[in-house]
Order: C-alpha cells, then sequence, then structure tokens
C-alpha cells in the first residue's frame, strides 16, 4: 500500500519514535558518523519517499555503493546537527532542526564507525543540487518498498559464513545490504510498523568492511 505524503505521516512518525527506547553505543574505540533518513515526497510528489544517495566510482572508500546522506561527525557535533550538514553538502537541501523527528539504534560497523540514523521530515525536498563529489545519483524510493512483505531476504553468503541479510528495493532493480540495509529495515520496523526490532546483529558484507 503506498505510503501517502502528509501530515498524518509524520504524526504516527513521531509519535512512533518518541515511544521508541533506542540503544545507544558508548565505545571510544569508534568513530563516530550520523546518517540522515529523510522521509520526502516521492517523484510524483504525493507518494513518501526515502532520499537514497549512490557514491560515485571515483572515491577511495565504498565506491559506487548505495548509502544514506551522512559522514564523520565533527567535534561537539550532535547526530541531529551532524545528519543535516552532511544532506546539506551532500543533497543541496538545507533542512532546519525542527524537521528532525527522532534517532534510531546506533550501529557499530566492522570499518570502525558507530553510526547513528537520524530520522528527518524532508518535505517536498525539491529541488536538489547534490554534490557530484560525493553523489553519483539520487533515488526517490517509496516506501512502500521498505513494507513490502519481499523484505527482508537472505543471500547465499560470497565466504561460505552465514546468510546476508538484504533489503530488496524495486526503484534500484537488486537488494541492499548492511549496514545501510540494517538502519533502513529497523525504519521500517520501528517507524513505519510500531515495532521495537532490533537490528545491530545483522552482519554486513566483506565488500562494506572497509
Amino acid at each position: 500500500m503506498p505510503y501517502a505524503f502528509a501530515p498524518s505521516l509524520l504524526e504516527n512518525m513521531t509519535a512512533r519514535l518518541a515511544g521508541f527506547e533506542r540503544h545507544a553505543i558508548s565505545d571510544p574505540a569508534l568513530r563516530h558518523a550520523a546518517v540522515a533518513i529523510i522521509v520526502a515526497a516521492g517523484e510524483d510528489a504525493t507518494e513518501a519517499s526515502i532520499l537514497l544517495t549512490r557514491r560515485p566510482q571515483h572515491l577511495n572508500r565504498h565506491a559506487g555503493q548505495y548509502a544514506l546522506p551522512g559522514g564523520r561527525m565533527d567535534a561537539g557535533e550532535t547526530p541531529e546537527a551532524a545528519a543535516l550538514r552532511e544532506t546539506a553538502e551532500e543533497l543541496g537541501l538545507h533542512l532546519a532542526p525542527s524537521t528532525v523527528v527522532g534517532l534510531l539504534d546506533d550501529y557499530a560497523t566492522r570499518s570502525g564507525f558507530c553510526i547513528t540514523p537520524v530520522v528527518i521530515w524532508g518535505g517536498p525536498a525539491y529541488p536538489l543540487a547534490p554534490d557530484p563529489n560525493e553523489v553519483a545519483r539520487v533515488f526517490r524510493v517509496p516506501l512502500r518498498e521498505l513494507d513490502a512483505p519481499e523484505v527482508p531476504d537472505f543471500e547465499p553468503p560470497f565466504d561460505g559464513s552465514e546468510p546476508i541479510f538484504g533489503v530488496p528495493l524495486p526503484t534500484l532493480g537488486h537488494s541492499l545490504h548492511a549496514p545501510t540495509a540494517a538502519m533502513l529495515y529497523q525504519f521500517r520496523e520501528v517507524v513505519l510498523r510500531g515495532l521495537s526490532t532490533r537490528v545491530a546483529h545483522l552482519a554486513q558484507p566483506r565488500f562494506a568492511w572497509t
């Protein structure tokens, strides 16, 4: 079922995140980062979607991978401020602090980061001006794709270890993997379904370790 981009959706999101007891990670060995899960109008301006980016091929790390807008937090910066700053830098989308709806669980990556997902109400999110040095393409993934019965799936492992957790998205034509998939799956469970699902245990494929 499509999710209408409407005030009622924002009200439901706000209520569910307010009642969610998130898990934070306090590990000084990890580098702290934040990503923005931006709920914005879709291509037709009526259906709600998530803004997802694909990184350029020229980058030294994670080239060509799909990602949420985000990056490392500056000294003294909050996750909320970092997510808003990175959204402005990567997408040219300047959003006020009042657009932050809430936070999901911190997620520790194999590459040594502690990532805090920040849920943001992005409004129509037009126009976007992606920085070509950081973003090759922006996708508007309808919320209905996240809430589909096919989510999640588990693919055969690349290296003979445990199955790989994935979130199949028709907009992309294939599945996303952790860490982005894990955070979007928790968004689905907590914000769209009102559950308290945890995702810290979901493994990342080896290509995401560095």
